[in-house]
């Protein structure tokens, strides 16, 4: 009866310690590795439409935030003859569905921050759902990550890809948006 109680006693302050950092999470600047984060405001903002994003062909992963809502993520991050593009895979599965909600947010708005090394981009996220860019993305993907994905896995709306358009003016604060 004593190890239950421990065992329950144990759950529970596990349970709110994860709760607790959930919540601390949300207020941070930026995310905590797997766990969404708040506004990404640390970082000088770039204007600039005109980047050759091949600077991020090999970084492993980035930051960014969708202004509505406004939580921040850590991703892959995909480099295509200096245009970007984020995968989400999952999305055809109720845990992918469940865990990762951005892809459907984007979708509604993209209006996003990217930021890599400090550095703090408006860009909007547009899906790429079909054309001769996504055979060359799910290589990219697959060499980068060695993810195992294939173009079907696009067709079947398990993998996502957003590519990172320049946004111009649709973030409007100097922070978070």
């Amino acid at each position: 009866m004593k190890l239950l109680k421990f065992a329950l006693g144990l759950l529970v302050m596990i349970l709110l310690g994860f709760g607790a950092l959930l919540i601390v999470a949300r207020f941070s600047d930026g995310p905590l590795a797997i766990i969404a984060g708040g506004p990404l405001v640390r970082g000088e903002l770039v204007r600039d439409e005109a980047i050759d994003w091949t600077f991020v062909h090999d970084t492993p992963t980035v930051e960014f935030q969708l202004l509505n809502p406004p939580r921040s993520r850590t991703t892959w991050i995909l480099e295509h003859e200096g245009r970007i593009f984020i995968p989400s895979g999952y999305m055809d599965s109720i845990w992918g569905r469940l865990w990762k909600q951005w892809p459907v947010e984007a979708e509604r708005d993209g209006r996003a921050i990217l930021r890599v090394a400090d550095r703090r981009y408006p860009r909007r996220l547009t899906r790429v759902k079909e054309g001769p860019l996504v055979p060359v993305l799910v290589a990219e993907l697959n060499r980068k990550y060695a993810a195992g994905m294939g173009v079907e896995d696009v067709e079947q709306q398990a993998l996502w890809f957003f590519e990172l358009m320049p946004d111009g003016d649709g973030v409007e604060q100097d922070g978070a948006g």
